[in-house]
């Protein structure tokens, strides 16, 4: 674990940094940042936005069969948990790109994956009182800043207009569509861009 200050730190904000099995320790943390993030999409109703189906993906994410270099970052104001993000890189096995629809180029040299090609931006959240107060984006710097990978890839709901907006300041742009191999899974938009970070604001 680290705590290393992001490039776009904010004020009384510490980051620090767990790998797979450091962040299996610290999983009801994960589930209460979760909680208090997805108020609205958890009352919404829907099976795939439930903080249990949300932990089943967790609880994958950082099995050690399978976690390889999982990374997860936590923001804490004041020691307090506001926020994390996580994500891992893809593998020649990675089951990431499976139902890719991509808008351009040719799929299979997209998708061809060594391990250092692309990181796999999964999850950023932000507790719904610690909202725009720029921890989001320090968050995203946090865990992307120090990526040996070329580029990074997420995905992202199409509706989710304030989330589109940041990532598309933040400098990432739409590939193609995707819909996770996760039960009650919804469509996404994937979006793409080049490491490291750079001087984008």
């Amino acid at each position: 674990m680290s705590s290393e200050r992001s490039a776009h730190a904010v004020e009384g904000v510490d980051f620090q940094r767990y790998t797979a099995a450091q962040a299996r320790e610290l999983r009801e943390e994960v589930e209460y940042i979760f909680r208090d993030s997805y108020i609205d999409a958890i009352e919404s109703g829907e099976e795939f936005e439930s903080p249990e189906a949300f932990m089943h993906r967790f609880d994958a994410y950082t099995d050690p069969a399978r976690a390889g270099a999982f990374e997860l970052v936590i923001a804490r104001f004041d020691g307090e948990p506001c926020g994390q993000a996580w994500g891992w890189p893809l593998t020649a096995r990675t089951g990431w790109w499976v139902g890719l629809h991509l808008e351009a180029g040719d799929p299979a040299t997209f998708t061809a994956e060594s391990g250092s090609r692309t990181f796999a931006f999964s999850e950023l959240m932000v507790r719904k009182q610690f909202t725009r107060k720029g921890i989001a984006r320090a968050l995203h710097d946090e865990l992307l800043a120090a990526r040996p990978e070329q580029r990074a890839t997420l995905l992202v709901d199409p509706e989710n207009q304030r989330a589109y907006g940041n990532y598309r300041r933040w400098g990432w742009h739409r590939v193609g569509t995707l819909r996770p191999d996760w039960p009650d899974a919804p469509q996404f938009d994937v979006l793409l861009r080049d490491l490291p970070l750079g001087g984008t604001r």
